[in-house]
């Protein structure tokens, strides 16, 4: 009994393991690519903020700080911008103020409120 038991955690441990594994590495954004699908281009924070709400936007820059609530400030050298990333988002990558990151993201603009992106994934590049 005490093996069969003991098989069993194992078993569990090693599933589990494999995939917070799996997890851990961001998965790329699949989908449609053609006439009429969304631009997976980078463009500039300062290009971005004149887009229209919704719209879908790769942008190209750093963290710079934490200002609580899953949300940051993001930098490139056109501006900066707060981009919402949720815990869960993170899989358990580390980024740093040094670290470039690309973010694909929907704008989300807010009567009375800053403009805010509201991030779907991130890749670090340096």
């Amino acid at each position: 009994m005490k093996k069969i038991f003991l098989t069993l955690i194992i078993a569990f441990a090693s599933v589990h393991m494999a995939n917070a594994q799996f997890a851990a590495a961001p998965q790329p954004m699949g989908g449609f690519e053609g006439p009429g699908a969304p631009s997976t281009t980078s463009m500039t924070v300062k290009q971005a903020l004149s887009m229209p709400d919704d719209s879908i936007v790769v942008l190209t820059g750093k963290i710079v700080n934490a200002l609580g609530d899953e949300k940051y400030l993001f930098r490139d050298a056109s501006g900066d911008v707060i981009i919402e990333i949720d815990d869960d988002e993170w899989y358990g990558v580390k980024v740093t103020p040094e670290n470039v990151i690309e973010i694909t993201g929907e704008l989300d603009k807010e009567f009375l409120e800053r403009t805010k992106i509201d991030v779907k994934s991130f890749v670090v590049k340096q």
